[in-house]
């Protein structure tokens, strides 16, 4: 090795000043072509989503001059009409309510899942319960709407609809939340399986950052007699809740876009009632159901339903970004 050292230092005076400047000019441009090449990736993502919001808002136009405010305060939709009535609030509704109550049922059985494989699980069980768990998420969409509607629709309608109507039926709130007649499409049906796809997400975020938590913080924990609820409650999840948190909002972004799995199941009505086992239609249900079949103002109508659900999916991001920037900040001091 030294030999070798010695003939390369042999070389490179051997080869004179201007052999060693061109190759010194050479690393230069490699460094700049690679930071330039970069550049342009970053800046293309920017250009690629300018170009986006610029065409739905070239699309949404029409509508959003015929319309106007009263767009997002009809709850009729009828684009057959003379002349055509269009309103967004039905599919607004149906899209929030499901993805909230999806995100109910998801948040504690993930995190659940995640403080079970980290906490809990024993080592032999851990890598079946992960792949299981990997394998939801690789689910295509399609295959989720196809289950929901033949098996989970059907079981919902004739067994776990009918149990929760007979027992809050006379509940004052309750009563109208799970009023029936029971129903193989709901919006109940549809926010179950968005559960189910989002769960994933969240399961698999969260088991990441728990990893992060140093043993000592947690071993320094168990020593002074805390239990393992304690330790979870205490140290797990305030270390790592930016983490959590971030994993949350974007199952919440997927709750919000899916597409194909809430059309199968949903029931596709623009309608908006207080019982969730009543059919609904979110925004991308509505899109993807009907857009084949549109043209002229219908068509705008529905490009204006999307740039709601892209200015909604914006929001909820952003409000997410400024939630971990304070919780950063608030670590931080």
């Amino acid at each position: 090795m030294a030999d070798m050292a010695v003939q390369s230092s042999d070389v490179m005076e051997a080869a004179g000043p201007y052999d060693r400047a061109r190759a010194i000019n050479a690393f230069k441009l490699g460094d700049v072509t690679f930071y330039w090449i970069t550049r342009a990736c970053a800046i293309s993502v920017l250009l690629i989503l300018s170009g986006i919001i610029l065409s739905l808002i070239a699309g949404a136009w029409p509508a959003i001059r015929a319309f106007g405010v009263s767009f997002l305060l009809t709850a009729r939709w009828a684009p057959t009409a003379d002349p055509p009535v269009l309103g967004a609030l039905g599919p607004l509704y149906g899209t929030l309510v499901t993805s909230v109550i999806a995100m109910i049922i998801a948040i504690p059985v993930g995190l659940g899942i995640a403080i079970f494989l980290t906490e809990l699980c024993p080592q032999w069980l851990r890598r079946p319960i992960g792949i299981a768990v990997e394998l939801l998420a690789g689910i295509p969409s399609i295959i989720y709407g196809m289950w929901g509607f033949f098996v989970l629709g059907p079981f919902l309608a004739n067994y776990f609809q009918p149990f929760l109507i007979d027992s809050f039926a006379n509940v004052p709130v309750l009563g109208t939340i799970f009023a029936g007649p029971p129903s193989y499409l709901s919006l109940f049906n549809a926010a179950l399986i968005l559960a189910i796809m989002v769960l994933p997400f969240i399961t698999a975020i969260s088991v990441d950052v728990f990893k992060t938590v140093p043993p000592v913080l947690k071993e320094a924990a168990y020593g002074v007699g805390c239990t393992t609820w304690e330790v979870v409650r205490n140290v797990v999840i305030p270390y790592t809740r930016v983490g959590v948190i971030g994993g949350i909002m974007l199952a919440l972004g997927r709750a919000l876009g899916e597409t194909m799995a809430v059309t199968f199941i949903i029931g596709n009505a623009y309608r908006i009632t207080g019982s969730v086992f009543s059919p609904g239609t979110t925004i991308s249900a509505a899109i993807a159901s009907e857009f084949a079949e549109s043209d002229g103002l219908y068509q705008s109508g529905l490009i204006l339903l999307g740039l709601l659900l892209f200015v909604m999916t914006f929001f909820v991001l952003a409000a997410a970004r400024l939630m971990l920037m304070r919780l950063e900040q608030k670590a931080g001091k």
